[in-house]
């Protein structure tokens, strides 16, 4: 097989990096370049360039978002940060009380910031990334153990296989929720209906059931998406100040996190997010 002219190299990379843009543009920034149509016109050449020249296939490529062989079992993966759970709280009592408990233990007499964010129905996952790569995903498990769903996460096109950005961390890793929207999960059950297939009971066990395929094809069938709302380990960057901070810093680097997300300036700020959530739904 002959070796691709540098002509044929440079198209291949821009149209990767093209398609890669426009991913960004569409999951992160929520602001659309082209229609879908455009997308997979540039998707399938890049897909006819790559056959032909396999040399050319790299990682990050959107074209390889998908396994080909089914995994027999998950391998486990122990967390270095343990994913742990959220607690709760059930009446804007219990968040007053927090709040005073909050200032206390900081000392301090005035208003306290928060950022707040809708909690996510889905499946926990961590993502890790080293130079820029994603080299792995797991499941939350028991907090301490986790699944590999390497595989299955590089099939959620709203997990970047590389970051982008001038100053990039050496290590990442993200923690994060993959969810089905509302829109998606009924046109499953619709799919898995006419199909004579058993239907899901809600979008939760859907995105949850979806994610721990061990066929990564099927997986990419499910309409999952994710969103970021931490890290567990940075490195090789300066640790970003406040939570918003590192939010923005996320973004910055081609991780999507909920549009919802304010910074709340004390606890009626806060209280008034949070109904302001409930109005929504």
């Amino acid at each position: 097989m002959s070796q691709p002219s540098q002509d044929i190299i440079q198209k291949t990379q821009h149209l990767r990096d093209q398609l890669n843009d426009w991913s960004y543009r569409y999951y992160v920034l929520d602001d659309p370049a082209v229609p879908d149509a455009e997308y997979d016109r540039i998707y399938r050449e890049l897909q006819a360039l790559e056959a032909e020249h396999p040399s050319l296939v790299s990682p990050d490529s959107p074209t390889q978002r998908v396994g080909d062989v089914p995994l027999e079992a998950f391998d486990q993966v122990q967390h270095e940060v343990p994913m742990l759970s959220l607690d709760n709280a059930f009446d804007d009592d219990e968040l007053r009380a927090f709040d005073k408990r909050v200032r206390e233990r900081l000392d301090v007499s005035g208003t306290v910031d928060y950022v707040a964010e809708p909690k996510l129905d889905g499946l926990a996952i961590s993502l890790l990334y080293v130079d820029g790569e994603l080299v792995r995903a797991a499941t939350r498990g028991d907090g301490q153990t986790g699944e590999n769903i390497t595989v299955n996460a590089r099939t959620i096109r709203s997990v970047p296989l590389k970051l982008r950005g001038d100053t990039l961390p050496s290590r990442l890793e993200v923690r994060g929720e993959v969810v089905m929207p509302h829109g998606g999960f009924a046109a499953l059950n619709a799919r898995q209906e006419e199909a004579g297939q058993k239907v899901f009971a809600n979008p939760r066990n859907a995105a949850a059931g979806s994610l721990r395929q061990l066929d990564s094809r099927i997986t990419a069938s499910r309409p999952l998406e994710f969103y970021a709302y931490s890290m567990a380990q940075l490195e090789g960057v300066p640790e970003p100040a406040t939570h918003s901070d590192m939010l923005d810093a996320l973004r910055s680097w081609n991780l999507r996190v909920n549009p919802e997300v304010r910074v709340c300036a004390g606890v009626e700020a806060l209280l008034d997010f949070y109904h302001g959530i409930l109005e929504k739904r």
